[in-house]
C-alpha cells in the first residue's frame, strides 16, 4: 500500500497493530513507536546479522519495542547508548561491563536509566557502529516514518554535526509495520536494515544521509527545550 504522506502511513500502521492485535503493551499503539508481538524474535533476528553481531557501540532509541535489543546487546558486551526522551537530558550509556548479567533485562528498561545509565557529555560521545531506530512505518527501500516529532532524526544529525561518519541505521519492526511507499523528507535518517519476528530486509543501496542539523527548522524553543542543542552550538564556535 503507498501513501501520499507520512501521516497516513502512520495511521494505517497504528489500525492494522490494534485491529489485529498485534501490539503489545504499552498500550495504545497510537501515537507512539509501538510495542508489538514478536519483538523479541525481532531483536534476536537482528543480532543475527553482521551489523549488530559484531558493533562495540551502538546508539538504540529507548523506546518499548527496542528493550529487546538493549538488553540483547548489553548481553553480548556492547555498550548501547541511549537518548534521553525528548533529548531532554543529552545522551546516556548502559555499560555492559558496570551491569550484572542478572540485571540485564531491569537496566535495559527506560524506567531504570536512573540507577544502571550514566550521562555522556557530548563531546565525548564516541563513534556508532550501528544505530537502532524505533519506527512506526518503513519500506523495503529504506524509507521510515517515525511517531512524527522528529527526534530521533535529529539524534542521527547531532551525531553527524560533531563529525562522526553516518553509521548504518536498523530497526525491528512487525511485518505488518512494512509497507510500499511513502514520501520522506531530506533530513531523515534511511534504513540500512530492517528486521521483522519473521524476515530480515537488507537494503542494498541505502538512501542518502543527512550530514547535519537544519537550525533553520527547529522551533525557536529548541535550544532551551534541548540543551544538548545549545551546547552543541558552543562546540562549534
Amino acid at each position: 500500500m503507498r501513501f501520499d504522506n507520512k501521516a497516513s502511513a502512520r495511521d494505517h500502521v497504528w489500525a492494522e497493530l490494534e485491529n489485529r492485535k498485534l501490539a503489545a503493551y504499552p498500550f495504545p499503539a497510537r501515537g507512539r513507536i509501538p510495542n508489538f508481538r514478536g519483538a523479541r524474535e525481532a531483536a534476536e533476528r537482528l543480532f543475527g546479522e553482521p551489523l549488530a553481531a559484531q558493533a562495540q557501540r551502538i546508539k538504540v532509541n529507548p523506546d518499548s519495542p527496542q528493550r529487546f535489543v538493549r538488553a540483547e546487546a548489553l548481553r553480548r558486551g556492547i555498550s548501547v547508548y541511549v537518548p534521553t526522551p525528548r533529548l531532554a537530558g543529552g545522551f546516556m550509556l548502559l555499560d555492559p561491563d558496570a551491569i550484572p548479567q542478572d540485571a540485564i533485562w531491569t537496566a535495559s528498561a527506560r524506567s531504570n536509566w536512573d540507577k544502571y545509565a550514566s550521562a555522556v557529555a557530548l563531546e565525548d560521545l564516541p563513534a556508532m557502529d550501528l544505530i537502532v531506530t524505533g519506527c512506526v512505518a518503513v519500506t523495503t527501500s529504506g524509507k521510515r516514518a517515525g511517531k512524527g516529532a522528529g527526534y530521533s532524526d535529529l539524534e542521527f544529525a547531532i551525531l553527524r554535526e560533531l563529525g562522526h561518519p553516518p553509521a548504518p541505521v536498523a530497526t525491528s519492526v512487525h511485518d505488518v509495520q512494512v509497507v510500499d511507499d511513502f514520501p520522506i523528507d531530506a533530513h531523515d535518517q534511511p534504513l540500512s536494515l530492517i528486521v521483522t519476528p519473521s524476515r530480515t530486509i537488507k537494503i542494498a543501496e541505502p538512501l542518502p544521509s543527512p550530514s547535519g542539523i537544519d537550525w533553520e527548522k527547529l522551533p525557536g524553543d529548541a535550544l532551551e527545550a534541548m540543551p544538548v542543542l545549545a551546547n552543541l552550538k558552543d562546540l562549534a564556535g
